[in-house]
């Protein structure tokens, strides 16, 4: 019990740091005023094609298979012949049980494989389950690691099971990054997606994601303007840089260029590189392209 006071403790202790007291109205206003004067500045050829490098091309459907996922990967390393000039994406995202396919098929060097684990989406599954899962991830070639974070002991108010959670997850990843899935989308409050953007940062994640993709609603302007508040604060607390990922309803350039536009203002040029800012996406990956290009293609 005296272990849980003290964790309970330096949690108040770390939070209390930081200004929780948003409102969602002055959120919405900050992210209109964004988008109205700011937006239009990125709507070019070069923004566009920075964001192809920023994609975590991705498949998670239930109809998955061996086959699907090493035809995914090869049309990766097809790429590259085909479209020397432009960047390839940044990396591929899929379920833990094809991370050895991906890693014996990709051939592109610096293209991350992410695997999402922990039981997603739910992350309603035993700690002991999800850091096994994600060590044997790790161990079949995964170079990152997604994982939910417990959203409902989040909203529970038990912030110390999501913290131990994320930590001990983080311990199984070892040196590989992890991405903490916060699931905006259920949060609903400005104020509880920035308490769980910190809670995730203060517990290990080096990048924070706004969704599954599984849930509506999934990615928002909104939710994305307070999480990389929350990364501009901590960074300013600790000196340490965390990444920003949305994911799931990117349905559109436009959409690209608002979260990056969002990622330059708050967080500033620092983050404009696909070491700190990815897109969780495979539809927009055609779409950004096709624009680049200057014609229709479905490549991937």
């Amino acid at each position: 019990m005296a272990e849980t006071t003290i964790q309970k403790g330096r949690i108040e202790d770390a939070l209390s740091k930081y200004n929780l007291e948003i409102s969602d109205e002055e959120v919405r206003e900050a992210v209109k005023k964004i988008i109205a004067e700011k937006v239009h500045e990125n709507d070019t050829p070069e923004v566009k094609k920075f964001l192809m490098g920023s994609v975590e091309l991705t498949t998670l459907k239930t109809t998955d298979s061996d086959e699907s996922v090493l035809a995914f990967t090869e049309r990766v390393n097809q790429f590259e012949a085909t479209y020397p000039n432009l960047p390839h994406v940044a990396t591929i995202c899929v379920y833990p049980r094809f991370a050895r396919i991906v890693s014996e098929t990709l051939e592109v060097d610096g293209v991350e494989i992410a695997c999402v684990s922990g039981s997603f989406p739910s992350s309603q599954a035993l700690i002991e389950v999800k850091t096994v899962e994600t060590s044997l991830a790790i161990k079949d070639g995964a170079t990152e690691i997604d994982m939910v974070q417990s959203v409902g002991a989040f909203l529970s108010g038990d912030y110390e099971t999501v913290c131990d959670e994320i930590q001990q997850m983080k311990e199984a990843c070892g040196e590989h990054k992890m991405k903490v899935i916060l699931e905006t989308g259920c949060l609903k409050t400005a104020k509880n997606i920035k308490t769980a953007s910190l809670l995730a940062m203060y517990a290990g994640a080096d990048y924070i994601k706004t969704s599954t993709g599984k849930l509506e609603p999934a990615a928002t302007p909104e939710a994305a303007y307070v999480m990389c508040q929350a990364i501009k604060e901590y960074y300013d607390e600790t000196g340490i840089q965390i990444g920003f990922k949305p994911a799931g309803g990117l349905n559109s350039v436009m959409d690209a260029l608002i979260y990056y536009t969002i990622v330059k203002e708050v967080l500033g040029e620092k983050w404009l590189t696909n070491q700190w800012f990815r897109m969780g996406t495979s539809r927009l990956a055609n779409m950004l392209l096709s624009e680049v290009i200057g014609e229709e293609v479905k490549f991937f």
